[in-house]
């Protein structure tokens, strides 16, 4: 059963979609190898905000997806569910697995701190009173990625996850924007492994080396 992938890329390129949210979701799709139908919402004209698409999320929100009539939307659920869905593909510990419970931890984390925390940044926000803060602090948060990070090249250690594609492209964006600073604790992730004929700035904010290969192929797919 096909899955309907609901964005609103704006430009007819796999890089200008991976930087936002929505390309996660696109990149995370091909590396399952799933089949999908993409249905693009054209952002500049609203189409986000007409009933058609608030029938389907009344947040008017994308990322969002929809499989035999169940609709998903939240970043991380669907990375979640995606992975879930293709286990062949191993870019999810099973459960019982003695990665899984990073895995999931590595996930929220994203969700319910980095996420707050950099919206918080970017615009100039006080996180708040700590007992009240969802997320503590900014630096506390970015500390947390980086240690993480250092000494091995994925979230899970040497296992390359659905984790890597979120958090690879989410550290790509923000740190191109400035909002994350440029740190070598994180080595070469989130654009290691350099896929050939992609140069290194083209690979900025891709997410890790795989998606960035996934991306090559994208636009490969786009231009033909």
């Amino acid at each position: 059963m096909s899955i309907s992938f609901f964005n609103a890329c704006k430009e007819a390129t796999a890089r200008s979609c991976v930087m936002s949210r929505i390309g996660g979701t696109r990149v995370l799709l091909e590396e399952l190898n799933a089949p999908y139908e993409l249905r693009v919402l054209n952002m500049q004209a609203g189409e986000q905000r007409q009933p058609a698409f608030l029938a389907i999320n009344p947040m008017g929100k994308v990322p969002a997806i929809v499989r035999n009539g169940a609709l998903v939307t939240e970043q991380v659920a669907i990375n979640i569910y995606l992975a879930d869905l293709f286990p062949a593909a191993g870019l999810t510990p099973a459960i019982g697995d003695p990665l899984r419970g990073p895995y999931l931890r590595w996930m929220a984390f994203y969700a319910a701190c980095f996420e707050p925390a950099v919206v918080d940044k970017a615009m100039k926000r006080e996180p708040g009173p700590l007992p009240m803060s969802p997320y503590g602090t900014f630096e506390t948060v970015i500390d947390m990625v980086n240690t993480q990070l250092r000494a091995a090249p994925y979230i899970l250690g040497d296992a390359f996850t659905a984790a890597d594609v979120l958090w690879g492209g989410a550290l790509g964006w923000t740190t191109q924007f400035g909002i994350v600073p440029k740190t070598p604790d994180r080595g070469l992730y989130p654009a290691h492994q350099q896929p050939p004929g992609l140069s290194a700035g083209q690979t900025a904010g891709c997410g890790t080396g795989r998606p960035a290969k996934t991306i090559l192929t994208l636009e490969r797919r786009m231009r033909h």
